[in-house]
């Protein structure tokens, strides 16, 4: 194995999954994208370590994989299952409404485009700036914002909507 490789995936394996995790709305998938660019990693490492910043490097990696095509038809199939299952089976309510609350705005997230949650992920929950997040997108600042800015209206209109419901 790679010299700093175990200390690397020892030290950030945690935040990686959950990052995946939250940008994917699916653990599963989530430790598939992970291990996918954590086996990619480990090939590359030496010249991963060399740089600056080899987590945001993976960190990269590991949003690219998602926003990546092979990915596309794994969260489709999931998504789409997913709902048919919520329209054979009545949802069970969760004694918790924490935890009500968190899986129903982790399912709104989940119908985001692709862009748009990886946006809100790394600026809410990794708290990138719109510089960081437009290198892991490969795109501009601007484009950063809308990104975000679209994000958050679908989910506020969203939201109205599920309150109008209740």
């Amino acid at each position: 194995m790679p010299d700093g490789f175990d200390q690397f995936v020892t030290d950030r394996l945690d935040r990686l999954l959950r990052y995946a995790t939250a940008m994917t709305c699916d653990r599963y998938l989530a430790q598939d994208i992970v291990q996918e660019v954590l086996l990619r990693a480990q090939r590359r490492w030496a010249r991963i370590a060399a740089m600056d910043a080899p987590y945001l490097y993976v960190k990269r990696m590991v949003t690219n994989e998602y926003l990546s095509w092979r990915h596309r038809k794994a969260a489709r199939d999931i998504s789409s299952s997913t709902r048919t299952l919520d329209r054979l089976t009545p949802p069970v309510a969760d004694p918790a409404v924490h935890h009500a609350e968190r899986d129903a705005m982790r399912g709104r997230i989940a119908m985001l485009p692709r862009k748009q949650r990886a946006a809100l992920v790394m600026r809410y929950y990794e708290d990138c700036t719109d510089a960081e997040i437009a290198t892991v997108l490969n795109c501009t600042e601007g484009t950063v914002r809308s990104h975000i800015s679209l994000a958050l209206k679908a989910l506020r209109a969203d939201n109205r909507v599920m309150e109008v419901q209740r």
